[in-house]
């Protein structure tokens, strides 16, 4: 595998979404037709540029009529190919390790999922197919071999990290969770065995050094089909407890995009306030989770409850989404599939929005 290749491959999403051939690119842009083909092979890392010339290609995409969300998802592939690569490149120190060095979004997952198992991400599952000549391929997928060394080394660094400090919590909880994207029956079982031996950390009060790891593994669990520490996550961690409550919607809002800044490690979670983030995209992605993620659908609910309270002007703010989010609580309450807790909390959210319209 190329070391560019995700990126790469959003890459000719992005020059398809114009629309645009690889030449017409390669004109616009002042390059030769190598360099387009180089950079959308992975042969050539977009990662490799000089930081000018990539600020003024990620500037010149939208204007030439790119879809914008696909060009924003130029840098998380750039973060899955560094992730990648970092286990299918020469091994470095595990201080350098690029899942010890930031907190990744959701996007980022998206796009190691892309890579490793051809789930294709949401934004681009939207997109219009385009007619081509001969096979092509539909996802930057990692050769079987590749996929095993990438499984292998995330098993071998959740072992491995010295959770000691907030690098090594930080690196142990991200591999570990990457983990479980692993779907091989053998992988499935060491992946829960691993996530089961810290079920202690679910039933922890408040916020402590490792609530995200007992977040992420919880969350974890339940896509491996186990839902239960997922709930009682909720209930003994943030139920009730300010900082918890707090914790998870800062989480929420880096996680999926509501948040302005890249975060070093977990403590930003921390803060009370909730002002790093706007809570109308937050709203607005939580309400959208509702349908996507049915294995978290207790998590996204009792969130949108606790940001309503938080912010009690929001279905004021952003109508449409307090009509939609009324429309699936009814329909949520309808189905019964979901927790008694969550049964209370979804009737009360569906109130919230009424009673403010009225």
């Amino acid at each position: 595998m190329a070391m560019g290749s995700i990126a790469g491959f959003v890459l000719r999403l992005t020059r398809e979404s114009i629309p645009q051939t690889q030449a017409g690119m390669a004109e616009a842009l002042g390059v030769d037709l190598a360099t387009v083909q180089g950079w959308e092979s992975g042969r050539r890392p977009l990662a490799n540029m000089k930081i000018g010339a990539f600020l003024a290609l990620r500037r010149r995409l939208p204007a030439m009529g790119a879809n914008p969300s696909v060009v924003g998802l130029i840098d998380a592939a750039m973060d899955a190919d560094r992730i990648i690569g970092m286990a299918l490149g020469p091994q470095e120190a595990a201080s350098a390790h690029p899942l010890a060095e930031w907190v990744h979004t959701r996007d980022t997952a998206h796009m190691i999922a892309w890579a490793v198992n051809g789930t294709t991400p949401p934004t681009l599952a939207k997109l219009p197919t385009r007619p081509r000549r001969g096979p092509v391929a539909t996802a930057p997928l990692l050769s079987k071999q590749d996929r095993n060394t990438f499984f292998e080394h995330l098993r071998s660094t959740a072992e491995t990290a010295d959770r000691s400090g907030e690098r090594g919590i930080l690196l142990h909880r991200q591999a570990l969770y990457l983990s479980s994207y692993d779907k091989s029956p053998e992988a499935t079982s060491w992946t829960a065995q691993a996530l089961h031996a810290r079920r202690d950390l679910v039933a922890v009060r408040g916020w402590t050094p490792h609530w995200a790891e007992a977040r992420s593994t919880a969350a974890a669990l339940a896509r491996l089909g186990d839902p239960q520490p997922l709930l009682d996550f909720i209930e003994r961690s943030m139920v009730g407890d300010d900082d918890g409550e707090a914790a998870d919607l800062n989480y929420w809002a880096y996680w999926l995009g509501a948040f302005a800044e890249s975060q070093a490690n977990d403590s930003f979670m921390r803060d009370r306030s909730l002002s790093g983030w706007d809570p109308v995209t937050l709203m607005r992605c939580l309400i959208r989770g509702l349908d996507q993620a049915p294995g978290y659908v207790d998590l996204y609910i009792h969130s949108l409850w606790a940001l309503l309270t938080a912010h009690r002007w929001l279905p004021m703010a952003a109508p449409e989404l307090a009509n939609r989010l009324s429309d699936q609580a009814e329909q949520l309450l309808d189905g019964g599939r979901i927790a008694a807790r969550s049964r209370r909390e979804l009737s009360a959210i569906r109130y919230v929005p009424r009673a403010e319209r009225t």
